[in-house]
């Protein structure tokens, strides 16, 4: 047995922990005694990944095809989205979708049916799957797309891995000009002010903000918002010596978990106030390489340690775009218990693009919170705010959700559930989420 934790460190339990390295392996493994579920590399922040048995699949992680010419890619469900990168940055494409940490797996991308800074335009990366090869339950292999098996291709994109177990992706990347972002920074000194910021710039391929959750008064909500362009340097803005270089390996390291006292509200305020503060006038514009501009916390390991040994967990909601107004009510109450998170990411999403998908057209906001005993509480609290306005939780970020919430809050649920039951059906393949929220 092996204590296993995702990246928020919560919760922890005790499992058998097998690595995969075979089709064959893993269909034997799913012909004995009991259920499980498959793991990638952890990141997720909640439960979905986490049984008391628990399947690797970081060892399947080969390349299996890459067109150079087309962008065409197929590779097996453990690489890497960082290892993806440094192959196809160099042959001048990149991915279609990313969300803000390259370390995660191709197969927890397609089971989150990850979204980024473009999914008002680009959608998340079920839109540029071309075909999956999914292991079932009872060990047989299957390939499914949006013409083939498509109710199994619908339900394993964004389904928690609870269909069957993702074998390979093919997928398609985009094409680039270099490996740099025009970038634009803005100041926006209120709520409504970046929210007026964002419908300026909706036209941008890229667009997130950072939010002080924190601040009250006149400037509640003030933010930055920074939005980006694949950089041609055919434009002669500026030179590079290396238009395709791709990322470095981190070289901060955080050794040891923080005393949980390290974050409350005052030090999340003085990092609120350093961090709006470092844009010195209302805009600016730069060229950055992709890596800080897509994954800013990837430049420290272990950052999850900044939370102490309780662990966290990222709370993440969308409300549909009609709604500025519980937005700002959900914020206010946030502001007023001092409940800060100085990791606090607004993004405005465009349609929803699958069955079980996340994203809706509308405004998400993602916080983490530190584990304290008064904590889920709050958070119940701010679940009922949620649903009122309509809106849902991210299942990939969720540990904590109660399984009342969570079927009122996604509309397609019931089709899901029976497409899991016709491929699934006795539940061989299951997660300590689908269990609390008693999807099977």
């Amino acid at each position: 047995m092996t204590i296993v934790s995702n990246w928020s460190n919560y919760p922890k339990v005790n499992s058998k922990l097998y690595g995969i390295t075979s089709k064959a392996e893993l269909s034997q493994k799913l012909k004995l005694n009991g259920d499980y579920i498959v793991r990638g590399n952890g990141r997720c922040y909640g439960d979905a990944s986490l049984n008391d048995s628990i399947l690797s699949c970081l060892p399947m992680n080969k390349f299996l095809s890459f067109d150079t010419e087309t962008g065409i890619i197929e590779v097996q469900s453990g690489v890497l989205l960082d290892d993806i990168l440094k192959v196809t940055v160099p042959k001048h494409w990149f991915l279609p979708v990313t969300p803000g940490t390259k370390f995660i797996t191709i197969g927890g991308a397609v089971a989150s049916d990850v979204h980024g800074k473009n999914h008002h335009l680009e959608g998340s990366i079920s839109n540029h799957i071309i075909s999956l090869e999914i292991m079932l339950a009872d060990g047989s292999t299957v390939s499914c797309s949006r013409t083939n098996n498509k109710d199994l291709f619908w339900a394993t994109c964004g389904g928690m891995g609870l269909t069957g177990i993702i074998l390979s992706v093919k997928f398609m990347l985009k094409p680039i000009k270099s490996a740099f972002i025009a970038q634009k920074s803005y100041k926006a000194q209120s709520l409504d002010e970046i929210l007026e910021l964002f419908e300026r710039t909706s036209g941008s391929t890229y667009s997130v903000a950072w939010i002080d959750c924190l601040k009250g008064g006149k400037h509640f909500g003030r933010s930055l918002l920074f939005t980006g362009e694949h950089y041609d340097p055919e434009s002669g803005k500026v030179k590079l010596k290396e238009p395709f270089k791709t990322h470095s390996d981190p070289i901060i390291n955080i050794p040891f978990n923080f005393p949980g006292i390290a974050l409350n509200k005052y030090t999340i305020k003085l990092f609120n106030m350093v961090y709006y503060n470092k844009l010195m006038g209302s805009s600016k514009e730069s060229i950055d390489h992709y890596d800080p501009f897509f994954y800013p916390l990837d430049a420290i390991l272990n950052w999850n340690r900044m939370y102490g040994k309780r662990g966290f967990t990222q709370y993440q909601f969308v409300l549909p775009i009609s709604e500025k107004k519980g937005l700002e009510k959900i914020l206010r109450r946030i502001q007023s218990e001092g409940m800060g998170s100085f990791l606090a990411v607004l993004k405005v999403f465009g349609e929803q693009n699958d069955l079980i998908s996340f994203p809706m057209k509308g405004y998400t906001l993602a916080l983490d919170f530190a584990i304290h005993p008064k904590l889920f509480s709050f958070l119940n609290e701010l679940d009922e705010m949620v649903l009122s306005y309509g809106g849902r939780i991210y299942m990939t970020k969720d540990s904590r959700m109660n399984k009342d919430f969570f079927w009122k809050s996604y509309s397609r649920l019931e089709e899901f559930v029976e497409i899991i039951k016709k491929y699934n059906p006795e539940a061989k393949i299951n997660s300590l989420l689908s269990k609390r929220l008693e999807i099977i």
